[in-house]
């Protein structure tokens, strides 16, 4: 009877986990969800946001049903892989109890009261991910006295209590700690049965002013008293002069990108200063040629341009370096990669084949890489496997600058800001609009010889827009 009946729920009840929606990653954060316990889904209906180490990403469910549990709240790290969301696929057909999570008849123990407000399954001591079976919640019981006896020691001036048992935390929490270097069995629990909640680490992440010990003991007595405030899960304050944020997301990842790409690639940055009056005049024309209405025509689109004229007359600086086989890996095609500052952090999506793409095409495939970006819904294969970069500084007014190589590239382009200057023009000073490119390359690739040609044909281009006819 117990068997047809735990069929019968593992065939009702389906547990979407969180996939893998990039190239090899792990883990991301849930951003927002779309949908609440209760609520019908359709198949391909969008039930939450994610952001990935690479971008924000919208998850669409594969089946029908209702919403039977959301394991996870807002703002949690999941591990890919971990069930996020349970539906009911045939809803109104029996027990609700999903088949994941029936009680044990070995510990007839009930349930805690649930605590008011929405409050997550703790994974690892709940719900397990897809099978049949719960794991014991073991140290439970004993966890609340010591959690007691871990604020009474505090509150006596004695420290933490450090239980016997291993400490009750999510995963998440437990990778904040492990990220902010804290001992969780040093932490005083505040969540309910002795779980170790983010603002717990968060708290002893802080520095105890030595003039003030009261507030320790009122930390936790605070964090009990509301327990619904959400946790500050991106900004830490600590004291009055400094500010923590977790590294994690597209922060994260720029990090190690970045890191990876200068200790990795031998970088070299050449520089050149040249005047753009004829492209500026040029960018003018365009914007009211028929030919190129509805999209926008910008100066980035003219050095764009330029970068893939300059390419194909230098077509070996469009490599890879391979490691494992030991080998350069020449592209015979240009995937351009265009630096977009967003509010979750820099990211590089780039244009694929854009050595293909006539003016009018390049202009349009700009426009949408960048409303895209600034929408936060740039997708992981959007990022994926470019070959050169543009990065234009010179909005933010700087002159220039010396970028680091987005990993696996060969080169990336600095355009800095285009101002009036004076310029000698045919024999006489005039004021002229001038700009400076650094072309920063991978040594290993390129040649001092073969980048200096690069970054000097995008600037004969630049200064003398014509040759994008002639060279092209």
């Amino acid at each position: 009877m117990t068997t047809m009946t735990d069929t019968s729920n593992a065939a009702r009840f389906r547990e979407f986990k969180m996939p893998d929606v990039g190239e090899g990653l792990t883990e991301a954060e849930i951003l927002k969800w779309y949908v609440q316990p209760g609520d019908t889904v359709t198949d391909g209906q969008v039930v939450c946001e994610v952001e990935t180490a690479k971008a924000a990403v919208e998850l669409p469910i594969p089946f029908d049903g209702v919403v039977h549990e959301l394991r996870f709240p807002e703002g949690t790290t999941v591990d890919v892989g971990q069930v996020i969301i349970a539906v009911d696929v045939a809803p109104g057909s029996g027990d609700a109890a999903p088949a994941a999570a029936p009680a044990p008849a070995a510990q007839p123990e009930p349930e805690p009261e649930a605590p008011k407000g929405r409050q997550p399954v703790l994974v690892g001591y709940g719900v397990a991910e897809s099978s049949t079976k719960r794991r014991a919640r073991k140290g439970t019981a004993a966890s609340v006295p010591a959690a007691a006896a871990a604020i009474q020691g505090e509150m006596n001036g004695h420290g933490a209590v450090v239980p016997e048992s291993r400490p009750l935390a999510k995963p998440p929490v437990r990778k904040l700690a492990k990220d902010l270097g804290i001992d969780l069995a040093t932490v005083v629990p505040t969540g309910e049965g002795g779980i170790i909640t983010r603002e717990d680490v968060h708290a002893a992440a802080k520095p105890v002013p030595a003039q003030a010990p009261a507030p320790i003991a009122a930390a936790p007595v605070a964090a009990e008293a509301a327990p619904e405030a959400p946790a500050p899960a991106v900004v830490t304050t600590v004291g009055a002069r400094e500010t923590r944020i977790p590294v994690k997301g597209v922060r994260k990842a720029i990090a190690q990108a970045m890191v990876g790409s200068a200790f990795t690639a031998p970088h070299v940055t050449e520089f050149v200063t040249v005047d753009v009056t004829r492209t500026m005049k040029l960018v003018a024309e365009l914007k009211e040629d028929k030919d190129m209405a509805g999209v926008r025509v910008n100066p980035l689109l003219i050095i764009a341009k330029a970068l893939l004229v300059a390419i194909k007359r230098n077509p070996e600086v469009n490599a890879a370096w391979d490691e494992a086989n030991q080998e350069i890996v020449q592209k015979h095609y240009v995937n351009l990669g265009i630096a977009a500052a967003t509010p979750r952090g820099l990211i590089v999506p780039n244009i694929k084949d854009a050595h293909e793409q006539t003016l009018p095409q390049l202009a349009a495939s700009l426009g949408e890489l960048v409303s895209t970006a600034r929408e936060g819904k740039t997708s992981p294969a959007a990022m994926a496997g470019g070959t050169v970069t543009i990065t234009n500084v010179g909005v933010f007014g700087v002159d220039t600058g010396t970028p680091i190589l987005n990993p696996g590239e060969s080169a990336i382009l600095a355009v800095g800001a285009i101002k009036l200057q004076p310029w000698v023009h045919k024999g006489k000073v005039k004021p002229r609009q001038v700009t400076t490119l650094a072309l920063s390359f991978d040594h290993r690739l390129v040649d001092g010889e073969l980048g200096s040609k690069v970054l000097a044909d995008v600037a004969a281009i630049l200064e003398r827009p014509k040759r994008l006819i002639t060279w092209a």
